[in-house]
């Protein structure tokens, strides 16, 4: 079977293009011209590049190919759909259907697409399972008490936003929300709670309460420990087995030499330590 990547930005494409050749897996990507690493070029064997509103090029291109099941891996920021790019007649159409047009809903549709030409779209996570977050501590230090009480307030808000798909990630200092992701992402709204609150800030990024792990998984890596660094933020709560992270070895490394906590939710065997 010949299988089908959508590749959005970041690290994310690269590791399933990895996933699927330890496997022996066929696979053909179509990379976005307003999102995709060029450096993309080298990794896929098989690639067609598309603008961002060709999705009737990007069907196009799988069933010329074969393709039956495809995986979206890779962020396409929601300002770039809506950003003045052209879309094709059926991105068009698909779009004026939309009921709304948050994440779920435009990736739903796309998904909708994709059937009706036989294409299934699958979990994302398909080839890289081994990168999903453990279950518990991950990190040398575990949560303090206090963490620990930030994490299970968070817990409850950052699965509301998720639950209504505004974001995934919140910080929090003193069992207070500090900052709320929205359409800017994860290290950005850090980097905002930083700016409002530097120092003792704790990081909860959630999964959504039912996640649809074909699209939107959450994600973290290196650049995550570093937007918490420069924020004063000491611990990272996220969802396991829900989770990518990229890099971990080098990650876990990074959070260990700055004391940062790593765990992986749920936290209702964990007990603290200290911070």
């Amino acid at each position: 079977m010949r299988y089908g990547l959508i590749a959005g930005n970041g690290q994310f494409p690269f590791l399933v293009i990895e996933g699927a050749r330890r496997k022996g897996a066929d696979l053909s990507v179509v990379a976005i011209n307003e999102e995709t690493d060029t450096r993309i070029d080298q990794e896929a064997s098989d690639i067609r590049w598309v603008g961002i509103g060709q999705l009737g090029k990007m069907i196009a291109f799988f069933k010329e190919r074969g393709v039956e099941r495809v995986m979206m891996a890779g962020q396409v920021k929601h300002v770039q759909i809506f950003s003045g790019a052209m879309p094709d007649m059926r991105m068009v159409k698909m779009l004026w259907n939309l009921p709304r047009r948050n994440t779920d809903a435009l990736i739903g549709g796309i998904a909708m697409e994709l059937a009706k030409d036989g294409i299934e779209l699958i979990d994302s996570t398909f080839f890289v399972g081994d990168h999903l977050a453990s279950e518990g501590v991950m990190s040398k230090r575990r949560p303090s008490d206090l963490e620990l009480e930030n994490i299970e307030y968070g817990l409850q808000i950052a699965r509301e936003i998720a639950r209504l798909d505004l974001g995934q990630t919140i910080v929090v200092r003193g069992k207070a929300c500090v900052a709320v992701e929205a359409m800017e992402g994860t290290d950005a709204a850090i980097k905002r709670a930083g700016e409002l609150a530097n120092g003792k800030l704790t990081v909860v990024k959630v999964a959504k309460p039912h996640q649809d792990m074909r699209f939107d998984v959450p994600v973290v890596g290196i650049s995550t420990i570093e937007t918490m660094i420069a924020a004063g933020a000491t611990c990272l709560s996220i969802s396991a087995g829900k989770t990518l992270i990229f890099d971990r070895q080098v990650m876990l490394s990074l959070a260990d030499r700055h004391n940062i906590c790593v765990i992986g939710s749920p936290i209702e065997t964990f007990s603290g330590g200290e911070a």
